[in-house]
């Protein structure tokens, strides 16, 4: 290497490193003014990666807008989307270390954190929506939320993101043998890429916001996500084929680091715990409706919507169920197949 491409590689790590520092700067200088001596509220900064048009990010803006109200504006809620401060990996270790309050992220990355969080990714382990709300909001779900502790990371609420399904850029999926010699886009997740490799196709992590170059590009010839996020995304502008197979119910959650719940007064923690559980079921009626939209324009877009019999699919990953048998998870799953 000649001195001044040596030069420009030492400059551009230097610089990377600057920034780097300067954002993690900003993030801990917001968190440890707020609420400070000056008498002003207290600020609690949330990242995710959301845009602003999702319905996620429309129930934390509600989220922030009830707390404030609760509060008597004592209590504020900063809300940085579309990934401003980092993936939803980045922003889970932000709240370990405290230096962010709070975040909104899928259960999948959470697997590396909270290893029972795994049981949202495993195929066809709900019957039913139903079945689903009803385990998220009895005993099992507050147990989950709660899960995180001993990792910094205390759950508030869950927010709906609806089944999870295939679609690619040319082939139909009618069943599982459609998928083989696939690369198909995944999460972050253990379980995710067990369940693509057990219906035949080709797991390829790879993060959200570099999905729609990589579908371009022929990096991957697919992906799996709800109607919402497929819409949201444009990646419908990609792939033309969208098959409601509905392997999994992943829900979203939203978090807040347990160095800043223990900090609040415990009328400040039932302030946040309401506005949560309303912002949870103002999300609910949200995404439905978002649902049968996002539907609609993608078919209006020109893509071909299909509903396959989900039989082959269930038949295809029972081993994965097999497999975890006398385990956490599969003792999660056994008390929600218990569920009526």
């Amino acid at each position: 290497m000649n001195k001044a491409a040596a030069s420009t590689l030492f400059a551009g790590v230097v610089i990377g490193a600057f920034l780097a520092t300067l954002g993690y700067a900003f993030i801990e200088r917001s968190q440890n003014s707020a609420g400070g001596s000056s008498g002003g509220p207290l600020v609690l900064t949330l990242g995710h990666g959301l845009d602003q048009t999702h319905p996620v990010h429309r129930a934390i803006v509600e989220f922030a807008d009830r707390l404030k109200e609760k509060s008597g504006g004592t209590m504020t809620v900063q809300i940085s989307p579309n990934g401003q401060l980092g993936s939803e990996v980045e922003c889970i270790e932000l709240l370990q270390r405290g230096a962010l309050a709070m975040t909104k992220t899928s259960t999948a990355p959470l697997e590396a954190f909270i290893p029972s969080m795994s049981v949202f990714g495993v195929p066809y382990v709900f019957r039913d929506e139903t079945q689903f709300w009803k385990t998220l909001d009895g005993p099992i779900g507050e147990e989950l939320l709660q899960a995180g502790r001993d990792s910094g990371l205390h759950g508030l609420c869950w927010y709906d993101a609806g089944a999870r399904s295939f679609y690619t850029k040319s082939t139909a999926i009618h069943s599982p043998d459609d998928l083989k010699g696939l690369k198909l886009r995944v999460q972050d997740s253990r379980t995710a890429l067990e369940m693509v490799t057990a219906l035949g196709g080709s797991p390829t992590p790879m993060n959200f916001g570099e999905l729609y170059t990589g579908l371009q590009q022929g990096l991957v010839d697919g992906a799996e996500n709800n109607p919402p996020s497929f819409e949201t995304s444009r990646h419908f502008e990609v792939c033309k084929e969208y098959s409601l197979n509905e392997h999994s119910l992943v829900p979203d959650v939203l978090l807040i680091s347990t160095r800043w719940w223990d900090r609040l007064s415990p009328e400040q923690q039932a302030w946040v715990e309401q506005a949560a559980e309303e912002s949870s079921v103002f999300q609910r009626q949200l995404w439905r409706e978002k649902t049968a939209e996002s539907l609609k324009i993608v078919e209006e877009a020109g893509v071909n919507v299909t509903r396959p019999d989900k039989g082959p699919f269930i038949e295809r990953v029972q081993p994965m169920h097999d497999a975890l048998k006398g385990t956490v998870v599969g003792n999660l799953m056994e008390r929600i197949k218990a569920e009526e």
